[in-house]
């Protein structure tokens, strides 16, 4: 008995190559113009003294009194953490743990930041470029913290950054950071830097808001 086989053709579609090389460019963009290797532009600065001036105390005269603006949050309270143990079912063929693994978990711990802080379900509405800056091992501790970084309207831009904490050494490794924008069914309360640091971080959750949502 013949058993006729039909042959199925499957048509996998790639983005053309002038899609490819505009991401490209934009990755090595943004590298370059990272925070963390060169000094917010003129616009960017007189956005976070806006910001600070805005958080002063009006019937003191010490820079150290901050008041938080109405319908606002300190980015200090706009964050959670999580850990993941990486079990040997997570691996790929490699037996590095599955990227999708990762990307899934960072997905998750990003919208519940979303949720809770917008108070509703949240909608996702963008996902900036991943990159894998390092292999995730088998039996490692994955340690995920989630930080609501830029606000804008009912929108809001949330970091994620995954790193793998090695207890022998006492090492902290990162592997990933996730970009994500969200959308709630209301505006959202303004998100308010305190410090320096947070400060870059609502820049650089501005930037990738604008390149994603309003390129």
């Amino acid at each position: 008995m013949k058993i006729k086989r039909r042959a199925v053709e499957v048509s996998l579609r790639f983005p053309p190559p002038s899609a490819l090389t505009a991401n490209k460019l934009r990755r090595v963009e943004l590298s370059t113009a990272s925070l963390l290797k060169v000094a917010p532009t003129d616009e960017e600065r007189k956005i976070v003294h806006s910001l600070f001036l805005n958080t002063l105390d009006s019937n003191t005269v010490s820079f150290r009194s901050r008041l938080l603006p109405p319908n606002s949050v300190w980015m200090e309270d706009a964050k959670l953490k999580g850990l993941e143990i990486c079990h040997p079912q997570e691996r790929n063929i490699f037996n590095r743990i599955f990227g999708g693994f990762l990307m899934r978990k960072a997905y998750e711990l990003g919208w519940a930041n979303a949720c809770s802080y917008a108070g509703r379900r949240p909608t996702l509405v963008a996902v900036d470029d991943i990159l894998f800056q390092k292999p995730v091992e088998i039996g490692s501790l994955l340690l995920l913290s989630s930080q609501v970084c830029y606000t804008q309207d009912q929108y809001i831009q949330v970091r994620v950054h995954s790193e793998v904490f090695d207890p022998l050494t006492r090492q902290h490794s990162t592997t990933n950071i996730f970009h994500y924008t969200f959308a709630s069914e209301a505006e959202v309360p303004h998100i308010v830097p305190k410090t320096y640091g947070e400060s870059m971080l609502y820049l650089d959750g501005k930037r990738h808001f604008n390149q994603t949502v309003h390129p």
